[in-house]
């Protein structure tokens, strides 16, 4: 078995001293606070301690295929259309070219996003988001960008009606939110930024978006593989009060074909078995279906070690 290559970072320590001598694996997220980074951290747990592997996180600002298509991380956490476009050589990619390495290990849990704004706001709607303060650029994250438009475009706007905040990646967007610079902050339900915001804002509410069948088309032309999902009341969701129509998309986890076959065995297999651990560290995990782990990402094929204990278990044919 090849060596799997270190990534330099920082994790629960307690993690770290016992698996001192296990094989380590990085992962990387996006930046603290962020949906991915909480979901990481909990893969993270489960992997030392149920397939004894030394798991650690590298929280930052950008996506992380660089680093997994490099070899400089083992894995990734990431968005299916992300994937699809980095894979391909399209979307936010297009100039770069298709990425050979690319391999999907599985479909999590579904990113429940949504727009937010504070409980006592007078904008109702997304509709009501034109000639507001809104964050765009997203330098460091341009995936923030795509999924804001598809909210836009779901109520028939575009970032040409909106007062366009500049903002690198989207956890600078939640601080810009709470310090009033912008009127809504989009975020994947159940991150601790949106609880942060609601502490220190007096409370949130997410806004609907619109399911008509044209409505869905326009978001779906930013969102390949996107899909509508019913939202019920929830203590651990702020924003929702009623059953609320928002868009979700599905988690994966990425790597590169060089990443050895008996790890990507040992990771799959340690996710599948453990939805209990996942959900005590991260709740939204409550959401995790280990049977649909090997629904497949256009244009990601799986990788082999992750292709095996699927067949095994009867999730691949």
């Amino acid at each position: 078995m090849k060596p799997v290559k270190i990534l330099a970072c920082s994790f629960v320590a307690p993690l770290l001293i016992s698996a001192a001598h296990a094989q380590t694996v990085g992962i990387v997220t996006t930046p603290a606070g962020s949906f991915s980074n909480s979901a990481g951290s909990a893969m993270a747990k489960v992997l030392s301690e149920r397939a004894k592997l030394r798991a650690v996180v590298q929280a930052q600002a950008s996506t992380g295929f660089d680093e997994v298509e490099s070899g400089a991380a083992d894995f990734n956490v990431s968005n299916s259309f992300d994937a699809t476009f980095y894979a391909t050589g399209t979307g936010e990619y297009e100039r770069r070219g298709p990425k050979q390495t690319i391999r999907q290990i599985a479909t999590l849990i579904p990113y429940r996003v949504a727009m937010h704004v504070k409980a006592d706001s007078d904008i109702k709607s997304i509709a009501d988001l034109k000639g507001k303060r809104v964050s765009g650029g997203f330098n460091a994250q341009k995936t923030i960008a795509r999924i804001i438009e598809a909210h836009l475009a779901n109520a028939g706007l575009s970032y040409k009606d909106v007062n366009q905040v500049p903002a690198p990646n989207v956890v600078k967007q939640a601080e810009d939110f709470k310090a009033g610079k912008v009127d809504v902050m989009f975020f994947a339900l159940g991150s601790a930024a949106i609880k942060e915001a609601a502490a220190a804002l007096g409370g949130v509410r997410v806004l609907e978006v619109n399911v008509a069948p044209e409505a869905i088309k326009r978001s779906e032309a930013f969102l390949p593989g996107a899909y509508t999902i019913t939202v019920n009341p929830d203590r651990s969701i702020e924003g929702v009060s009623k059953p609320t129509q928002l868009i979700a998309f599905d988690m994966v986890m990425i790597s590169n074909a060089k990443v050895s076959d008996d790890i990507v065995y040992a990771v799959v297999k340690a996710i599948h078995d453990n939805k209990k651990d996942l959900v005590a560290t991260f709740p939204p995990f409550g959401l995790f279906a280990p049977e649909k782990m090997g629904k497949s990402i256009a244009g990601v094929p799986f990788h082999p070690g992750a292709a095996r204990y699927y067949r095994e278990i009867g999730l691949l044919k």
